[in-house]
């Protein structure tokens, strides 16, 4: 999966870099739209960011040796947690600022996935923390 996070984290960065030139182009006066779109536009282009930078992290530090079978499952369901995660923020993306034009609930679950695959990547690292101190 370290791979995948650093290919995953990369993708995203460019499709953040992406987000940024539409927003720039489909809206190029910025002082007319309104200023809840704006915020909607802004912060969902951010969100596509942060989750290219959890990515990019878990590629950084994940640790793939000596790793017990059941800490290995748990890491591949948060990775699956925040790979889901980014696609609902790439979707809310274009869902809530050119169709919807206002909040739906995919940002909401692609932030909630976010979270509980980052929960669940801490935890399995504490349980291995634990276990190797409980070892030696």
């Amino acid at each position: 999966m370290k791979s995948a996070h650093y290919v995953i984290g990369f993708v995203l960065i460019v499709i953040f870099l992406t987000t940024g030139r539409f927003m720039r182009s489909d809206f190029p006066d910025k002082d007319l739209i309104e200023q809840e779109l704006r915020m909607l536009m802004r912060s969902r282009h951010i969100y596509i960011l942060f989750s290219g930078l959890i990515h990019l992290l878990l590629g950084a530090y994940s640790r793939e040796i000596d790793i017990p079978r059941v800490i290995a499952r748990l890491k591949q369901l948060g990775s699956v947690a925040l790979i889901a995660s980014s696609i609902l923020l790439i979707y809310a993306f274009f869902h809530e600022i050119y169709l919807a034009k206002q909040f739906s609930n995919f940002s909401r679950y692609g932030i909630f996935l976010a979270v509980a695959g980052v929960t669940i990547h801490v935890l399995s690292e504490v349980r291995l923390h634990n276990r190797n101190k409980a070892v030696s």
